[in-house]
């Protein structure tokens, strides 16, 4: 479809809307390559691991895979037609490329894929994988991951674009409509990096910390589709004249985006949940294991010495 402006956009004669019809195929040119080079790169760098012997857990290819797909869903179909004159039809695009996606990808490891899969560059020289390195342990990446930026981010990213002006501005051109994307995108994979804590980082806090950060930032994504819910009429410009030919109602169809908004905010929630519980049995099982193993090579020192004071009670008593 043609984004270049937008009254043409509002105007398209588009037929009342059906999961049939939003999962039909309508390319995005930018978020297809951009799909497509995402499983490529991945693909080259599981590949490059089994080449040398090296193996790659099946589970974390299928979460990148899954991930990439759920973006060209929303972003690769009619579904993106309809966002365009349909709020409902939005705020779909923007829970699953914000709050699933970046899940999804995260549970994929591509960080780490990319440190083990890339060559290390000669004595002296920087390649991709040092500046990589590099770009990990900056005091750049401190600051974009800490709690303190990530949240205000997350939240300011729904209210600071939704109830501003800014919004209808990017819904003008195809390239704005674009950028808020990608930034839905980037906020989500911000947000959910530390939190979810399966690729290196600089800010690795405690699994408990993890789930603080996650429910500090949930409730607001509540409260914002409450506040759509609420309202009394169309609080967003872009989608007060939907096209006659969708037979719908503005506020109607602004109060079934509320209602996305306010319980889409729970699965991110149940998924990050369950993930955190089992990597944090995993971290406990691989800390009884290293125990037990330098149990083993002592000759559980520590048992015997223990005994020993017991003993040494014991002789002091009698």
């Amino acid at each position: 479809m043609d984004h270049s402006g937008h009254g043409m956009d509002m105007n398209m004669d588009l037929p009342p809307f059906t999961l049939a019809r939003g999962l039909e195929w309508s390319a995005d040119p930018f978020f297809l390559i951009g799909c497509l080079l995402g499983l490529a790169l991945y693909a080259w760098g599981v590949v490059r691991l089994r080449r040398r012997g090296d193996s790659w857990p099946v589970g974390r290819m299928v979460f990148w895979t899954v991930g990439v797909l759920t973006i060209a869903l929303v972003m690769c179909t009619k579904l993106n037609d309809y966002g365009m004159v349909m709020f409902s039809a939005h705020m779909v695009q923007h829970m699953v490329i914000s709050m699933l996606s970046p899940i999804l990808l995260l549970l994929g490891a591509p960080v780490t894929l990319a440190l083990r899969a890339l060559p290390t560059a000669p004595r002296g020289h920087k390649g991709p994988r040092e500046v990589l390195l590099m770009l990990l342990h900056s005091r750049y990446m401190k600051i974009v991951t800490h709690p303190a930026f990530t949240i205000p981010l997350f939240i300011a990213s729904l209210y600071g674009l939704y109830f501003t002006p800014l919004f209808d501005f990017l819904m003008e051109s195809k390239t704005g409509h674009i950028a808020m994307m990608v930034h839905f995108l980037a906020v989500g994979l911000v947000f959910f990096w530390p939190i979810m804590g399966v690729d290196p980082g600089p800010h690795r806090p405690g699994y408990v910390m993890r789930m603080l950060e996650l429910f500090a930032g949930m409730p607001f994504h509540a409260f914002f589709g409450i506040a759509l819910m609420m309202a009394s009429e169309p609080m967003i410009s872009t989608y007060k004249n939907p096209p006659a030919s969708l037979g719908i109602d503005a506020l109607a169809d602004q109060q079934a985006g509320g209602g996305i908004a306010w319980a889409f905010s729970e699965i991110p929630s149940v998924l990050v949940l369950i993930a955190l519980v089992f990597q944090w049995y995993a971290t406990e099982k691989r800390h009884a294991r290293r125990t037990d193993r330098a149990a083993d090579r002592d000759g559980d020192k520590e048992l015997q010495a223990y005994n020993a004071y017991l003993a040494s009670l014991n002789t002091r008593g009698q």
